[in-house]
């Protein structure tokens, strides 16, 4: 067994004091999932074997095989992978004297760098507030707790994440897998097979994303950065090139991050109103946008990436340029024009 953090998994029954005494100052709501302790290095490949006496049923270890697999495949991220392997030194037990607290049904210790194991109760095992079963062994009855859902579980806490804080209706609790209080069948999440958007949100502050097209979870809401030029610089008419940098801005390991693949439009102001141009191309460096058009002389141009549901950036908006040359006749930009002031006074 590893030396480190103990993490244990509590009854439904017991969520809310878990809670309380693990978070007391938490800011209960839509949040990333706190972090539980360091991070590993970058894509890891973390592999695990059955532990001595402690082999778990063929049923189980097919739950617990998928719920490692669930792990590798959902991270969003370049979190650890995690495997099976016969000759591996991580052990993950089933139902030998383990140290769980009395009331857990599964728990992990990490050491990083150095491994860590993970261990569940068997089924039928008992407790004050009746006997565990194991969703796999009894044919998933209502009631059971999905042994699949409890490794990803256990997984999310190997990688560096601490129990998500809930809001107190638990309206959230789907968006995260890593929970103090577990759900049994039919509850919400009990079956979970994928981490949830709150689980990703701090995978991806700990340890990157894989790409730079990556979406960010959307339980973050990362500011980022956009500049705008123009080639010519200054060009007053005719075919001009505008390329823009989009940079996350924030979010640990996404700061400074190029975001590539996102939407970014060209705006021109018109008649003092923001009128979107054309939509930039990707260019082949990451997060690099560019666009040919021709342009009028004396107008505000800017490059706007607006926000979107599906993904946690904000908003971003570059700083304005404006084409050259003069104008023949109204300009068709510049500062709104400042009426002269106009004294009223009284008659007699």
């Amino acid at each position: 067994m590893k030396n480190q953090t103990l993490s244990a998994i509590a009854t439904a029954a017991t969520a809310f004091a878990l809670l309380a005494i693990l978070f007391p100052s938490a800011v209960l709501g839509d949040t990333p999932d706190p972090v539980l302790g360091p991070a590993w290095p970058q894509d890891s490949a973390l592999e695990y074997h059955w532990a001595t006496g402690g082999v778990p049923p063929a049923a189980i270890r097919t739950a617990l095989i998928e719920g490692a697999t669930d792990a590798t495949v959902s991270r969003a991220s370049r979190a650890p992978s995690f495997t099976y392997d016969t000759t591996a030194a991580n052990d993950v037990g089933y139902g030998i004297p383990m140290p769980c607290a009395s009331n857990a049904i599964a728990c992990a210790y990490r050491n990083v760098p150095t491994g860590f194991d993970v261990w569940l109760r068997e089924s039928g095992h008992k407790y004050d507030w009746g006997t565990l079963r194991w969703c796999e062994v009894v044919a998933f009855a209502a009631g059971c707790f999905s042994a699949e859902t409890l490794m990803l579980d256990e997984l999310g806490h190997i990688d560096g994440l601490a129990h998500h804080p809930n809001l107190p209706d638990e309206s959230d609790y789907t968006d995260s897998v890593v929970q103090a209080g577990s759900h049994a069948k039919p509850q919400a999440g009990w079956n979970a097979s994928a981490f949830g958007v709150c689980d990703t949100a701090t995978l991806q502050t700990m340890y990157d994303v894989p790409s730079w097209s990556t979406p960010y979870s959307t339980c973050l809401a990362i500011p980022a950065t956009l500049s705008l030029s123009m080639t010519p610089p200054g060009a007053a008419s005719g075919s001009v090139i505008f390329t823009s940098a989009f940079r996350a801005a924030d979010g640990g390991r996404l700061n400074g991050n190029p975001l590539a693949g996102r939407r970014v439009v060209l705006q021109a102001r018109i008649s003092f109103n923001w009128v979107d141009v054309v939509v930039m191309a990707g260019m082949t460096t990451a997060g690099s946008y560019s666009i040919s058009i021709s342009v009028r002389p004396v107008t505000d141009y800017r490059a706007v990436y607006r926000a979107t549901a599906s993904e946690g950036l904000r908003t971003a908006v570059s700083p304005t340029i404006t084409s050259g040359g003069t104008c023949t006749s109204v300009c068709p930009l510049g500062p709104t024009p400042v009426r002269p002031s106009i004294t009223l006074g009284r008659g007699r």
